[in-house]
Formats: C-alpha cells, sequence, structure tokens
C-alpha cells in the first residue's frame, strides 16, 4: 500500500533539508526512501509548472564519493515511479550535467555533497532551463508523496532499479571550450592538474591538451579529499608551492569534489581567492554587469572595470536572481560569480568571433581558462594579473563542529538593539583586533566593517554545523591574521 509522506515534515525530522547547495545532509540519514522522496517531490514539482509529464528523460550524475552510486540509483527508482526515462551521465561535474539538462531541455539532477567531508552527501536539482532556485525549494517543500512499497525497515531499496539509457555529457562540455578558445589557446604553457578525488579531474586533462597546453596529472587519490576552494587546506597549499618550484609549471589547476568551483595557481603555486578569479574572469571576457554575493573581494567595485554591480546573499540561486533582474532591467553582459570561485554566464560572450552560449549555472572550467587564455595573450604570468587589481585580500575559514543553532544565537545577540547599540557591542567584541566598527550588513549573516578599512563577516552554515568567517584588508597576511583571531574571539564568546 502506498504510504502518504509530506515533505516538509521529511525536511524538518529526517536532518537532510535544502540549503544554498540543494538538499544535504548526513549519509546515515540519507535512506533511499528520503533520497526517493526527495527526487519524486522534485518531479511533481516540475510536472506543476510543465517540464515533467511521463515518458520525459531526467539526466542524473554523481561525484566520487562512496554513497554517491546507491543515492544515484535510489533517484532513478523515483524518476522510473513517476513515469520518467532516466539519462545516466555517470560521474561528471555538476556543470556538465546541468548543461545536458539545459540542451536537451529536460530536468536534471547531481548527486553531489561538494566540497564536504564525504560522511555527508546531497542532491542537487536543476530546471529545464536552470537551477532551482528558492521559490522552487518552497513548493518542493511543499509536495505531499504516494510512497510506494519499496524499503525494507531501514529505508533501503528492496530491488535495485532499472538501468537508465548511458549518455555522453562530457564530449559536449568539452567542446564547448575548445570551439570558443581554439585549438591553441594554452600552447606553450605547462600546466599541473591537482586532480585529488574530484569528479572532473580528467577532463581538465582533457581540456588542456585539447587547447594545446602541456598537461601534467598530480595528486590523484583512491579515497574523497574534501577541497574546499574558499578555505584551502594547508596540506594542498604546501603541495602547490612544491610542485610550482619542483616542476616549473605556469599555473596549476584544480576544483572542489564536484568541480563547479575552481581552484587556480599562479606560476609560484599560490592559489588564486575564487572572488579575485571571478573579477579577472570577467574582465577576460568583456563582461560588464557583475552579480556577486556580499562576502565576495570590494576590489570588483574599487577596480572601475565593470559598469554594474550587484551585491546579494550567498549561494547560486540568489546570484542567479540577481543576474535575471539586471537582465530585466536592460543591461545585456551579465555574469556571476560566487566566493569560492564558480561562475555563472548569463548572457553569451564573444572571443575573437567565436560565441559561448551563457551557462547559468555555477561552472569551475571557464574562469580556470579565461583567465589563463588571458594572461599568455599579453605574455604575463597570472601574479602579475592579480597586481593589476586592487590591494584587497579576502581570506575565509570555519569553525567547525558548531553547532547551527549556537551560530544563530549568536548572530542574534550581536544583531540586537539599535545601529548605535550594535556598533559598540562589536567594537567592545573585535575593536583589540580591528579597531572601531563603523557600520553593519545584514545581507546575509552580519558583515561588520571597521574604522580601517577591515571587514568581518559571520555567517552560519545552512546545512552543517559550522560558522564561516570572511575577512577582508590591504594585504594578504592581514586578512589571513584577522580570520583567526577573530574565529577565537568567536569560540571563547559568552553572551
Amino acid at each position: 500500500m502506498p504510504q502518504f509522506l509530506s515533505i516538509a515534515d521529511l525536511m524538518t525530522n529526517s536532518g537532510v533539508a535544502f540549503g544554498t547547495s540543494g538538499a544535504r545532509g548526513l549519509v546515515s540519514g540519507m535512506t533511499d526512501r528520503i533520497c526517493f522522496a526527495y527526487t519524486a517531490a522534485f518531479l511533481q514539482h516540475m510536472a506543476s509548472v510543465g517540464q515533467f509529464a511521463p515518458g520525459t528523460r531526467v539526466a542524473i550524475a554523481g561525484d566520487l564519493r562512496p554513497s554517491t552510486p546507491r543515492i544515484m540509483a535510489a533517484c532513478a527508482a523515483a524518476i522510473h515511479f513517476k513515469g520518467g526515462e532516466v539519462d545516466d551521465c555517470g560521474f561528471v561535474p555538476s556543470p556538465a550535467v546541468a548543461m545536458y539538462g539545459f540542451t536537451h531541455h529536460i530536468p536534471s539532477l547531481m548527486v553531489t555533497g561538494s566540497h564536504i567531508p564525504d560522511d555527508r552527501n546531497g542532491i542537487k536539482f536543476n530546471r529545464i532551463d536552470g537551477e532551482v532556485l528558492k521559490p522552487d525549494e518552497q513548493a518542493i517543500r511543499a509536495q505531499n508523496i504516494d510512497m510506494p512499497d519499496l524499503f525494507d525497515d531501514r529505508g533501503m531499496l528492496r530491488a535495485a532499479p532499472p538501468q537508465g539509457a548511458l549518455v555522453d555529457a562530457v564530449t559536449p562540455y568539452i567542446a564547448r571550450y575548445v570551439d570558443f578558445f581554439g585549438n591553441q589557446a594554452l600552447a606553450g604553457l605547462k600546466l599541473g592538474v591537482y586532480q585529488h578525488s574530484a569528479v572532473g579531474r580528467d577532463i581538465l586533462v582533457q581540456l588542456v591538451e585539447a587547447l594545446g597546453g602541456q598537461a601534467l596529472p598530480l595528486g590523484r587519490a583512491d579515497h574523497f579529499i574534501p577541497v574546499d576552494t574558499e578555505a584551502v587546506r594547508p596540506e594542498d597549499q604546501l603541495l602547490a608551492r612544491d610542485w610550482a618550484k619542483k616542476l616549473g609549471l605556469d599555473a596549476i589547476l584544480s576544483t572542489d569534489g564536484d568541480s563547479d568551483r575552481p581552484l587556480l595557481a599562479d606560476e609560484a603555486g599560490a592559489w588564486m581567492r575564487g572572488d579575485v578569479l571571478g573579477i579577472l574572469c570577467a574582465r577576460a571576457l568583456g563582461i560588464k554587469t557583475i552579480a556577486t554575493p556580499v562576502s565576495s573581494n570590494s576590489a570588483v567595485e574599487l577596480s572601475g572595470l565593470f559598469s554594474a554591480v550587484r551585491r546579494t546573499r550567498i549561494g547560486s540561486p540568489f546570484v542567479i536572481e540577481a543576474m535575471q533582474k539586471l537582465a530585466s532591467e536592460g543591461h545585456l553582459s551579465i555574469c556571476g560569480y560566487e566566493a569560492n570561485g564558480g561562475f555563472l554566464l548569463a548572457t553569451p560572450v564573444k572571443f575573437e568571433g567565436s560565441i559561448l552560449p551563457a551557462l547559468p549555472t555555477r561552472d569551475a572550467v571557464l574562469p580556470i581558462l579565461a583567465t589563463l587564455v588571458y594572461a599568455r595573450q599579453r605574455g604575463v604570468g597570472l601574479s602579475a594579473l592579480l597586481a593589476q587589481l586592487p590591494a584587497r585580500y579576502t581570506f575565509s575559514e570555519r569553525l567547525q563542529d558548531y553547532p547551527i543553532a549556537q551560530s544563530r544565537a549568536l548572530l542574534m545577540h550581536l544583531e540586537e538593539g539599535r545601529e548605535e547599540d550594535r556598533v559598540g557591542r562589536l567594537t567592545r567584541m573585535f575593536g583589540s583586533i580591528a579597531g572601531k566598527a563603523v557600520s553593519t550588513d545584514h545581507t546575509d549573516g552580519l558583515r561588520i566593517h571597521f574604522a580601517g578599512g577591515d571587514i568581518i563577516h559571520l555567517r552560519p552554515s545552512g546545512n552543517a554545523p559550522e560558522l564561516r568567517c570572511y575577512s577582508e584588508s590591504d594585504t594578504s597576511a592581514r586578512a589571513v591574521a584577522l580570520n583567526g583571531q577573530a574565529l577565537q574571539l568567536v569560540r571563547d564568546y559568552i553572551p
């Protein structure tokens, strides 16, 4: 007998809920039953807006976490249950499966936990025309599902679902960039590719070689490594510097786990911040209008390179909404990027007679390639491109195992009262490391501006027990030190 199931109740009780990048939770909580229910709810919502019906194909893909194949099977079972057909893209980058779905005008989903440890996973859903946005998430949450009797007492499928048709999402994804930049765009460059456990690790090698460069695969792992492009691990910093010194590399390329967030190191092996990479990419492509979260480096405004910059909450859904609004206002050249480096192309761009179509989902490949090609054309290293931007430096780190409820309680305490009361409270808390607080920004979390130009930004995670701190200052060393000092003060703070 089918079982009536409320998705709202499931999100409340399961520990698997929507954050800024889809549904995420502990692998132990992401049973087949829960993943099936979320996928079925997504498809019911797609049906309500005319983007799904019995017989519709749905593309699925996943990253390289141990739990991903099982969750993909549960998602496939839900697609079959709702009358759909599965296009199995295999293990490919999030932007590759999204692009496949957009191209074929079908829904798609990616099983990934992105950069977080592999005791967690997630499902990211895409409409036929773009990422699932916040109104879609609310509509999915409102769904009620008649669940079939397919699961055992542990919430796992009793039998494997029918296999989907294997399809190729990689070839068109690679062709997108080779056709645009040309097969000699990276000629003469010696590029390291830090592969670790990124799902797009081999695609990066193929792209470098297809564009005429020399690719050296480095650091391939047979276990999952949680590479966070916003908080690069000390061991990854050491690896990059060592590789650059020993191998004489022009740059080092990498991505996070699902290959939608880039990592690019210069000729000295210094990893570039994603928000700075976003500025360089937009300049290289001649884009004039930017949407980017409030946490991104303020050099985007100070550079004077862009006609308009729209600040948003953190997360690609908010960046996409801002890009859509900019388009409705008549802007013709629009992109978005996040502090993690993920780059979203809202409008087509031209390069030496070629046109690159829009891809309004977070992508790692475009900012890496566009910046490398731009530097090569000018005969300079990546460090020289960085030196051309205003001297503003950002850094981010996080307190792990810091409960979300505790983060929210802290911010509620710091934000309460009148503006002058908040500023005084924040000066007392952070004045010893940053001086006088002068203003606050509540777009997403608590962003504090200090009289000397420093910025401290506190934001609870939406789906993990973490409190992230973003810092900005006039030197890299100062931004790093400020971040560590701020996190220590938060850790020790007693309201």
